[in-house]
């Protein structure tokens, strides 16, 4: 099967997207629409998206969220490059940005330019904010984490901690995505398209709903996550024999029974005081020690095979990289074996490693892997002849450092160089 075909047997396929973002939050919404099946165009400047190079904890932006993407390298600047970007827009169904409010317009790739162009189009706009008395604000991830609650029940009392990942970049890319579906769907009842907004603070504010509905329904302020009263009274990281640590759950009447048994303690499953969970949770303070010292003599290993003997909730405590070896994600295909090239990798040289897949199945299969995330300018010259350009066309543009090809490797004969474009 081509791979035409594959992506037509997917969900979005035959769906144009025409994306121009960077950082996270707008890739992973063209990367979910690409694992769905979309044709998903990334025009990045002729430089390249910056967080090809990004170091530090943003070196896994680009690989992670660029996957089974096309990338055209166009330089919007120039009314040149901009023609381009219409010309593609002409014929597609959605086109993504995250740039700061009013860059687009400047640029005559605005939503009201578009679907004048496009009345068809889906525009969906990724913001830190929906329009408002914040709108004029540059908002990060960790800016509407520290404003909008999240920080505040991460971290300690009066420590606030932002979430160890890109929370809100991610899902604010996943509620655009969701709103372009929601566009398209509608428009197949309209024949018009429309535009979508998503944003990081709003986002947050949604995932911390259900601490402002505690408050609402208590009149007790939710107190943060480190300090905060558990619905249970065994939910917590244990420290066990050999300076491991393990988080363990008991969650229920029958599992304490069960957890009782299973550990030799009989006294604690007889005690009335703490008989149901909700006695349990009052009587914490003195009876947690107890369990802490209890488990010390055991191994994470034991625990965690007579946890799972006894089908109780319990957790190791894992690391981000154990994960490329674990043995669920393997044996269900959760990740995916991929090659990111030198530009992508940030590294300078080809790297080998696997990526984790969207967590959803359909007809029970993973969406796969369809292309690692691509070469600055990888599909610049075949793009731009599906648009009617020519070799001398190419070679004009090239020359004037309005588009970008990939450079040509040695022996590879479908990927010309501007010299080899001016001769043909």
């Amino acid at each position: 099967m081509s791979d035409v075909q594959a992506n037509q047997n997917l969900p979005y396929g035959g769906v144009r997207v025409v994306e121009m973002t960077h950082m996270v939050m707008g890739p992973t919404c063209g990367m979910v629409l690409a694992d769905l099946g979309a044709e998903v165009i990334k025009v990045e400047p002729v430089s390249g998206d910056s967080t090809r190079v990004l170091r530090g904890s943003g070196a896994g932006f680009f690989s992670t969220f660029n996957r089974n993407k096309k990338s055209i390298a166009v330089d919007v600047k120039d009314p040149r490059g901009v023609e381009i970007v219409h010309k593609l827009l002409g014929g597609a169904d959605v086109f993504s940005e995250n740039f700061k409010s009013g860059t687009m317009d400047k640029l005559g790739l605005g939503y009201a330019a578009l679907s004048r162009l496009n009345p068809r189009l889906v525009y969906v706009s990724h913001k830190g904010f929906l329009p408002g008395p914040y709108d004029h604000r540059t908002a990060l991830d960790e800016v509407v984490q520290m404003m909008g609650g999240l920080a505040y029940m991460t971290g300690p009392d009066g420590r606030p901690l932002r979430a160890g990942t890109s929370v809100n970049d991610i899902m604010g890319g996943m509620f655009g995505a969701i709103g372009a579906m929601a566009a398209l769907a509608q428009r197949e009842r309209t024949g018009r398209g429309q535009e979508v907004q998503s944003a990081l603070f709003e986002n947050n504010v949604f995932l911390v709903a259900q601490h402002m509905m505690q408050y609402a329904v208590t009149g007790k302020a939710a107190a943060p996550m480190p300090s905060r009263i558990s619905a249970w009274a065994v939910y917590d990281v244990f420290s066990v024999k050999n300076g491991e640590q393990i988080f363990l759950a008991v969650v229920s009447d029958t599992q304490w029974q069960l957890f009782c048994d299973a550990f030799g303690l009989a006294e604690l499953k007889a005690d009335e005081r703490i008989a149901s969970n909700n006695q349990r949770v009052q009587a914490r303070e003195w009876l947690l020690p107890q369990l802490r010292k209890h488990m010390e003599a055991f191994s994470a290993a034991e625990i965690s095979a007579i946890f799972e003997r006894c089908g109780l909730p319990y957790a190791p405590i894992t690391k981000p990289q154990d994960l490329f070896d674990d043995p669920h994600l393997l044996a269900t295909g959760g990740l995916a074996e991929v090659t990111l090239p030198p530009d992508a990798s940030g590294a300078g040289q080809a790297i080998a490693t696997r990526t984790a897949l969207l967590p959803l199945t359909l007809g029970g299969e993973r969406l796969h892997l369809r292309a690692a995330p691509p070469s600055l300018g990888q599909d610049t010259q075949a793009l731009l002849t599906g648009l009617g350009y020519t070799p001398e066309d190419l070679r004009q543009l090239t020359e004037a450092g309005i588009v970008k090809c990939q450079d040509a490797q040695p022996g590879d004969a479908s990927n010309p160089s501007a010299n080899e474009l001016a001769s043909a």
